[in-house]
């Protein structure tokens, strides 16, 4: 397979607002055809960087490049980019389909062309038949479909997104994730997500940047940034994860070898170990699911350890156990997928616990 071109290129690139460093230093690139993702606290810089591409916004030194052009001095309304916002910005006292053409008037296309175009905006977004509809009785997710059209329409070669879903509920939501998906697929053009929501980024994306602090601390394919994430910080931010007091005894070879609270002694592959030296005052990462409670009569297919549960935390789905591992002065958390005839344990019950040194991440 061909490697993607370059659609999106950060060289550097600084934003200051008075005192204030918004973006320090950006260095990235977004290929063509890709759905991205800017993922980070609120007030990290990620609104910020998304609106440098569309010219929102004048960055203080560096350069930004779009399909291998600088941007410099290119004004919003000339930029092969389109922004679909927050609050979709729908004009009420319009009908669907005067909101989805508004961009081309200025295009002063014929009337059989313009409908035309319209029509094939709104099917593409699951409104066709929607166009007479006038936009203030529309749902949410409706709105956010007509906004998708509006942009769409213009045919940019980036779309923008700036957190489109969260104002819709978590069902919803959760829809328009996977519509967004496969919408962003049909088009084949590059589509750039901010959100906050890790799990939205994690669904959504081919990759993902994590950003804290104007700065981008790990940019990964989601699978990636879940399993190695690079920094504790990224590792607490990225869905959940369980920490434990650990210290490096010696490495060697590609191994290295960890002292635990909970584990005890394991070795653990170099790899595993993203930015981590040989020292002391490091901690082991695990995420919740890679933890097993042993019931009566299973076997561990790696290694096992004691602990007392201390809290249960029924989801329907899924039961949550906080437990306390042998050895360890905090619990940490377990997640076990509710089977048929599994039972759900009690707070206080001792039982086994399976573990694998495959699943553990050193930090520093």
């Amino acid at each position: 397979m061909n490697e993607r071109p370059t659609m999106i290129e950060f060289q550097d690139v600084h934003k200051y607002y008075g005192d204030y460093h918004a973006l320090r230093g950006i260095n990235a690139t977004i290929k063509a055809g890709e759905f991205f993702s800017l993922l980070g606290p609120s007030g990290c810089g990620k609104t910020t960087l998304l609106r440098t591409i569309a010219g929102f916004e004048e960055i203080s030194s560096g350069a930004v490049l779009i399909d291998g052009k600088h941007m410099e001095g290119v004004p919003a309304n000339q930029r092969p980019t389109n922004m679909v916002f927050q609050s979709y910005a729908i004009f009420p006292h319009l009908t669907v389909e005067e909101n989805v053409g508004f961009g081309l008037r200025r295009e002063r296309l014929a009337k059989d062309v313009l409908a035309r175009r319209v029509g094939e905006a709104l099917e593409m977004v699951g409104l066709k038949g929607y166009g007479a509809r006038g936009a203030h009785a529309l749902s949410g997710g409706q709105r956010q479909r007509v906004a998708l059209a509006r942009a769409l329409i213009l045919k940019p070669k980036v779309l923008l997104l700036d957190e489109p879903l969260s104002a819709l509920d978590k069902k919803m939501r959760e829809q328009m994730q996977v519509e967004l998906i496969k919408l962003q697929r049909q088009v084949g053009i590059t589509f750039i997500l901010v959100t906050h929501d890790q799990e939205e980024a994690l669904v959504m994306s081919d990759r993902i940047a994590v950003m804290f602090e104007g700065e981008i601390a790990q940019l990964a394919d989601p699978e990636t940034l879940y399993r190695r994430p690079n920094s504790r910080k990224v590792a607490d931010f990225i869905g959940t994860m369980n920490f434990m007091p650990a210290s490096v005894v010696s490495e060697s070879g590609g191994r290295i070898e960890v002292d635990t609270q909970g584990f005890g002694r394991v070795e653990i592959d170099a790899a595993q170990a993203p930015g981590a030296t040989t020292g002391n005052g490091t901690s082991i990462g695990f995420r919740p699911e890679t933890l097993t409670v042993l019931f009566e009569g299973q076997v561990a297919a790696d290694r096992e350890c004691m602990a007392t549960i201390e809290e249960v935390v029924y989801f329907g789905d899924m039961t949550y156990y906080d437990v306390r591992l042998d050895g360890m002065q905090t619990p940490v958390r377990i997640s076990m997928r509710n089977v048929f005839g599994r039972p759900v344990l009690d707070i206080g019950t001792r039982t086994r616990v399976a573990w694998s040194p495959g699943a553990l991440v050193l930090f520093r």
